[in-house]
């Protein structure tokens, strides 16, 4: 039995642009933000990137829950979704087996389709899949104890798959208005016994006055998650991102690569957003109250001008299998930031603890001697 369990290759076209020279697919290359034919060289630039922008447009939220929205907002696609992980992950008409990216578990394409959000705006991949390995293999390195046949695996430089992952973003204009109440601290001298003396003390105290206003703000591109494929903590952990460098979408950024579907819907996906800005809001209050503590006892938000849109972000995945566990990896195509399941090798962690046994057994005999010899 291998030591890497290593599913046979998934196609790798979501979008296919054929390319007008020698018909092979293009490819969108981050090094020169342009679709690059690999077969025979030929490039083509994208018009969103050539100059020809159009802002991103928000969306009503409250529209969207209602089905008020125009039927262009509106897409239909083919999604697989994995039995393992639960990904979905939208391919193109000719695929109809896959691997899944996010687990490395086969699944069939089904032939359903799925009505969903179309994305208004992405980042376009910007670094290259040697780039993301590198950074994969060298944060590999940096682990203790991980497995010598891991880091064997990433320097054997498997290709990582380049996934773009989609997320919420929120904006609203938020009015709140509160009562609570202002703390000071002051102190004061009281008289106490210790060890059956009379000693003096300063003891603090709280001054509680009522207090009321109102508080202000506007959020902008509440950024949520809208995948349960990866642990949540992989992803927060790859941010910041850049949200003011997002493009309009347009699928040439897509050649080559794979779009995993939302399965975060949206009213879900508020929820977690809401939950975010009543956290700052409260902040804000406390702030506004003043004072050295404070208390809330009444907060009421209105929010106005409430708007998302649905976009894709890039993320280079390693997804594999040791010793029958999957691994996975995450890279912000961005950035280079990784993040993911830090493995441990049992072999070296006993060999460790022996070796400190080891260490703590010489000592303590060089110290026994040592008195020995002094007596």
């Amino acid at each position: 039995m291998t030591e890497f369990e290593t599913p046979p290759p998934a196609p790798v076209r979501e979008h296919r642009f054929p390319c007008d020279n020698c018909g092979s697919d293009f490819r969108f290359d981050p090094s020169n933000e342009t679709l690059t034919c690999d077969h025979c060289g030929n490039t083509d630039r994208i018009a969103e990137i050539s100059g020809d922008h159009h802002p991103i447009r928000e969306l009503d939220y409250r529209d969207a829950l209602e089905a008020d929205l125009s039927q262009s907002d509106i897409e239909e696609t083919r999604v697989s979704k994995c039995p393992n992980c639960a990904a979905q992950v939208k391919l193109s008409e000719s695929t109809h087996a896959a691997e899944c990216p996010f687990c490395a578990t086969p699944v069939v394409v089904d032939t359903g389709t799925h009505r969903h959000f179309k994305p208004r705006g992405l980042l376009p991949f910007a670094l290259e899949e040697k780039t993301a390995r590198d950074a994969m293999t060298n944060w590999l390195g940096s682990l203790w104890f991980a497995p010598s046949g891991l880091k064997e695996y990433a320097r054997k430089g498997r290709k990582m798959q380049g996934i773009y992952v989609p997320y919420w973003t929120f904006d609203a204009d938020t009015k709140s208005q509160y009562t609570g109440q202002r703390g000071t601290v002051y102190y004061e001298t009281q008289t106490v016994m210790r060890d059956g003396k009379q000693v003096q003390v300063q003891v603090s105290k709280i001054s509680w006055n009522n207090a009321r206003g109102r508080v202000q703000r506007f959020f902008d591109d509440v950024l949520v998650l809208a995948s349960t494929s990866l642990p949540k903590k992989f992803t927060d952990a790859l941010e910041p991102w850049d949200l003011s460098a997002l493009e309009p979408y347009s699928p040439e950024y897509l050649a080559g690569f794979r779009a995993e579907g939302y399965s975060v819907e949206l009213k879900d996906g508020f929820t977690e957003a809401r939950a975010y800005m009543d956290r700052v809001i409260e902040r804000d209050v406390k702030f506004d109250i003043g004072g050295d503590r404070q208390r809330i006892h009444q907060l009421e938000t209105k929010l106005g001008d409430l708007t998302f849109k649905h976009i894709l972000l890039p993320v280079w995945l390693a997804a594999y299998k040791y010793r029958g566990k999957t691994y996975r990896f995450v890279v912000n195509g961005r950035t280079g930031q990784v993040q993911g399941e830090r493995p441990y090798s049992a072999i070296k962690i006993a060999i460790a603890v022996i070796v400190g046994l080891l260490i703590a057994a010489a000592v303590g005999y060089g110290v026994a001697l040592s008195e020995a010899a002094n007596s």
